[in-house]
């Protein structure tokens, strides 16, 4: 079959490459794509936020299957454009993908639902925003109602910070994310990421994941897209999955049901868990980036099948084989990311490395120039590994880092840390 993935990162390039590995595939495209993923498969010039753009392309194209990575195409309607005109999707309806779009819908979804999440109000002036931060007290969560690419959510510990938070954010800081903002109790506990595909009726869980937000170790700087991630999480054991899918997963999909926007696609759910029990911080309605390197990596081929089953309503039918193994991935960025960097220093080193299923580079900011690879962006590398431990999952990926020559880039050394100790 013909396959189109949109996307131009990490998380693309790993679905590329797992999608790759499926002898179902016949022919793929990536849009826009990324010099890594040039290596593997055709990339294209579109606009992918363009339902129009995209569904003229795919039926071009004659593609079969559309894999939509980021949130961006989902929240601009791109899988129902794609969905009109017959072409199979992988990724909600643009009403479904309000769960990440909009936190004031998620929140009352999980109201309704019944779905233990954490105390919340939302504003759309500072002054009411700020004299509910004043009655409330810290810590506290200030959120961009909207999408902000994964940075409007201000975890603030003392008062100052949460109104320094609020004036950013309807001053303008995330841009229309933040014209209204969610206020919500602060939740302690150590956080895990859990990912489910859902058919509408059927929710799959399909894995566990920690990333580390904050840019440098000891989780200190600012928080950035995802430094790196390891898969399985061991906070989120099998009775704590059971319970999260009980009590917060499948009371969200059927209410999406009752309500006639049924949820297809992958389900990523940011949970709080203290003592065992989990309690939902965010929902986001595509795979997380860079927990999808490690997903991708320890699913491989059956991802494609796993894809396909959810978007063709067949999920009560399939099973995730799991290697009983580990992954994680080391993001390397340019220096000064998540602040300003510059772009176009040349890597060295890459061509050298392994490449097969134990071991990736999966390229999120690169071109390629002169026969070199070059950073465009700031979160510029995911060296990817896996291994029967964890250990030695990480061995792996920081003994690849330690053969690649950039010294404009930098990566943390303590990934892992809460699970290795």
């Amino acid at each position: 079959m013909n396959i189109l993935i949109l996307g131009g990162g990490g998380r693309e390039h790993a679905l590329a490459w797992a999608v790759l590995q499926n002898p179902k595939c016949d022919k793929l495209i990536v849009a826009p794509g990324n010099a890594g993923i040039a290596l593997i498969a055709q990339c294209a010039d579109l606009d992918i936020e363009n339902p129009a753009a995209v569904t003229d392309f795919a039926c071009d194209e004659a593609i079969d299957f559309v894999i939509v990575g980021p949130e961006g195409p989902l929240a601009a309607g791109v899988a129902d454009a794609l969905a009109d005109a017959g072409i199979l999707t992988f990724g909600p309806s643009q009403a479904a993908a309000r769960l990440e779009a909009s936190k004031t819908f998620t929140k009352e979804i999980c109201d309704v639902a019944g779905a233990p999440t954490a105390s919340w109000a939302r504003f759309d002036t500072a002054a009411a925003a700020k004299a509910h931060i004043e009655a409330q007290g810290a810590p506290i969560v200030i959120k961009a109602d909207g999408l902000a690419a994964g940075k409007g959510v201000i975890v603030a510990m003392d008062e100052a910070t949460a109104l320094t938070a609020v004036d950013d954010m309807f001053g303008g800081a995330f841009g229309g994310a933040g014209a209204e903002v969610v206020i919500e109790e602060f939740m302690d506990g150590e956080e895990a990421s859990f990912f489910v595909l859902s058919d509408g009726k059927t929710a799959l869980p399909i894995g566990t994941a920690q990333d580390h937000k904050r840019a440098f170790d000891g989780d200190a700087g600012p928080n950035t897209g995802g430094m790196g991630a390891y898969s399985p999480a061991p906070v989120l054991s099998e009775e704590v999955a059971s319970r999260a899918m009980a009590q917060i997963i499948q009371p969200t999909i059927d209410e999406m049901a009752r309500r006639g926007t049924p949820y297809r696609g992958v389900l990523y759910a940011g949970l709080m868990i203290k003592d065992g029990v989990s309690r939902l911080v965010e929902y986001n309605v595509r795979f997380g980036d860079p927990e999808c390197q490690v997903l991708m990596m320890r699913l491989g081929a059956q991802a494609l099948d796993l894809m396909l089953a959810c978007a063709e309503d067949r999920l009560a039918e399939m099973r995730v084989n799991w290697a009983d193994d580990h992954a994680m991935t080391v993001v390397m960025a340019a220096r000064g990311y998540p602040g300003p960097y510059k772009k176009g220093s040349v890597i060295k080193g890459l061509d050298d490395l392994p490449e097969d299923s134990f071991q990736m580079v999966f390229h999120a900011g690169t071109t390629r120039a002169e026969g070199c690879f070059q950073a465009a962006g700031g979160r510029v590398l995911n060296v990817t590994a896996r291994g029967a431990t964890l250990q030695e999952a990480r061995d792996k990926a920081y003994g690849m880092i330690d053969r690649i020559d950039w010294p404009e880039g930098f990566a943390r050394s303590d990934i892992g840390w809460r699970a290795l100790g």
